[in-house]
């Protein structure tokens, strides 16, 4: 895709989770959106918040994200 042509955005909300870190849960997010959107070419992050164990570990990251994808 050249950024020159005129092209037209969708954006759709997902919220990517992961056990292992924040970019974790956003690399599954886009990964997991790709199953069933075409032409993603963005993402932003609205939120981070996560889960803290008993033991006053981090158990969970939870990233909101804004992907966006090409209209046809």
């Amino acid at each position: 895709m050249t950024y020159g042509e005129e092209r037209i955005y969708k954006k759709v909300e997902v919220i990517g989770i992961s056990p292992e870190s924040i970019e974790d849960a956003i690399a599954r997010a886009v990964k997991k959106a790709r199953q069933s959107l075409e032409g993603l070419s963005w993402f932003e992050v609205g939120d981070i918040r996560g889960h803290i164990g008993e033991d006053g570990r981090i158990t969970e990251y939870q990233v909101v994200l804004k992907i966006s994808f090409v209209v046809k």
